[in-house]
């Protein structure tokens, strides 16, 4: 019979727990031996006494919250799970209660019993397994959340992982599709990493040809190349003991990739042109947009690197499989537009809500915002209009026209029809492309006019060979012509 602690000063919810889990049979004899306290001191009294299993803990307590109490209360009854109730969704106290040692964070009420028991079990089950295994100690550390928004179980998961992952110094790789807020999650981890403030030094591997990415990385010595008029410290060494995050690595070069690996693998390195060792004191965070296991597959991603970046993978959810995050994203989003744009847009009928909650938001986040200030910018007042937002029923439009466009005359551009937003003026505000479809537009107009050939776009376009892969791939152009 195991013991189970339920500490909350709700008498009702209190006996009405106790019963159930009094009830519950393991083998034709009680699963549970249940005692109750209505206080943070009577709990700490009890768990000495009875030396429970699991802890139900309530986080609002007459006398201390149960976040407060946490650390004594492992210290009290040794290896107990401890479960922290709240009525409230507040994810700063959530990665706080995770990296202070909580084996689970849920809401009041419960949305059935049965799923509180399925915690409890696994609690138990977690709890036998530790006796087996080597404990590992998670350091509490007080930073800010930042901006993640949503109360989806899917959400409320990624903030749990945060917590616990935030408290050690390994290698993270985050997986998520283009604008789920890869880099944001990267900041939250490095803000609670620390308990005084660290460099956090961010690159984009995608965004920077080969040859100078190596030196953004490293850093050079002075005369390694053409225009080394100096010594320059690299990203590496600049990040110091914070926080490096190499953004969208699955863009990054066979080259690169290697000497990665030897970096993460020795632990130094040196700067282009030089020769004395330096120490890599920061700790690694990666994202992509890529699938990795396909970009091993297919020759393009090396294995050794990807086993070395994925020792803790976190995956962002698209917005479209927590669409119930919607409204509050939509709330936390116009208060930073309108300081933006200094306007006062603050109402959302609901059928603006539901239109926007429908939404297939292939973006994601960065879309909504997108959609959201297109919107603001737009509104004749306070109130945000559906007339203002993309259809329902619109589809990525084919050929690069908008959905209610029409081809034009070549001219003068190589035969390829421009789009209708270059050559006509738009009375309409509904028919104003989105930035994402100009881009897609615009990338679509200039491959059609260099016969697919990438490097003159390049050229035209103003980008890198490596940005015009990612965007060719993230649009779905098609480029099976001259390379």
């Amino acid at each position: 019979m195991e013991t189970l602690l339920i500490v909350d000063d709700d008498l009702s919810l209190l006996e009405s727990l106790k019963m159930h889990f009094e009830d519950i049979e393991h083998e034709g004899a009680p699963r549970y031996h249940v005692v109750t306290a209505t206080s943070a001191a009577e709990g700490l009294r009890l768990a000495q006494e009875s030396l429970p299993g699991v802890v139900i803990l309530d986080m609002k307590l007459p006398d201390r919250t149960g976040l407060d109490i946490i650390e004594e209360m492992k210290s009290l009854c040794g290896d107990a799970r401890i479960i922290l109730v709240t009525a409230f969704h507040d994810m700063e106290t959530t990665i706080r209660a995770m990296k202070a040692g909580a084996f689970d964070y849920i809401h009041k009420p419960f949305p059935d019993l049965a799923a509180l028991d399925i915690v409890v079990s696994r609690a138990l089950e977690y709890r036998q397994l530790s006796r087996r295994a080597a404990s590992v100690s998670v350091e509490s550390a007080a930073a800010r959340l930042g901006d993640i928004v949503g109360t989806s179980p899917l959400i409320q998961q990624l903030v749990k992982e945060i917590g616990k992952v935030a408290g050690s110094r390994a290698t993270v790789l985050i997986q998520g599709e283009s604008g789920t807020g890869k880099e944001l999650i990267a900041r939250v981890i490095h803000n609670y990493s620390y308990d005084e403030p660290k460099p956090f030094i961010g690159i984009n591997c995608s965004a920077i040809v080969d040859t100078l990415l190596e030196s953004e990385l490293f850093g050079h010595e002075k005369g390694a190349f053409t225009g080394a008029n100096a010594v320059k410290p690299g990203k590496f060494e600049l990040a110091e003991d914070g926080t490096i995050f190499l953004d969208e690595i699955g863009d990054m070069s066979l080259m690169l990739q290697a000497k990665l690996l030897r970096v993460l693998q020795e632990r130094e390195f040196e700067r282009v042109g030089g020769v004395k060792r330096i120490k890599l004191r920061a700790r690694v965070i990666a994202a992509t947009h890529r699938n990795l296991v396909e970009e091993v597959a297919s020759g393009r991603f090396r294995e050794d690197l990807y086993q070395r970046l994925k020792v803790i993978t976190l995956g962002i959810p698209p917005l479209r499989e927590r669409r119930e995050d919607i409204p509050l994203l939509v709330q936390h989003l116009l208060e930073r537009i309108n300081e933006k744009v200094h306007k006062r847009v603050t109402r959302v009928p609901p059928e603006v809500l539901d239109h926007l909650t429908r939404l297939p938001w292939r973006g994601n986040v960065r879309e909504l915002e997108n959609v959201l200030t297109r919107a603001v910018v737009l509104a004749p007042g306070e109130v945000l209009l559906s007339e203002n937002l993309p259809a329902l029923e619109s589809a990525p439009p084919e050929h690069g026209f908008p959905p209610n466009g029409h081809p034009h005359p070549a001219n003068g551009h190589g035969g390829a029809p421009l789009p209708n937003f270059l050559v006509t003026t738009i009375d309409d505000p509904s028919r104003i492309p989105t930035l994402e479809e100009a881009e897609r537009m615009l990338i679509e107009l200039t491959m059609n006019v260099t016969k697919g050939h990438k490097g003159k776009t390049c050229q035209i376009l103003g980008i890198s060979r490596p940005t015009l892969e990612r965007k060719l791939q993230k649009y779905g152009v098609r480029q099976d012509q001259q390379q």
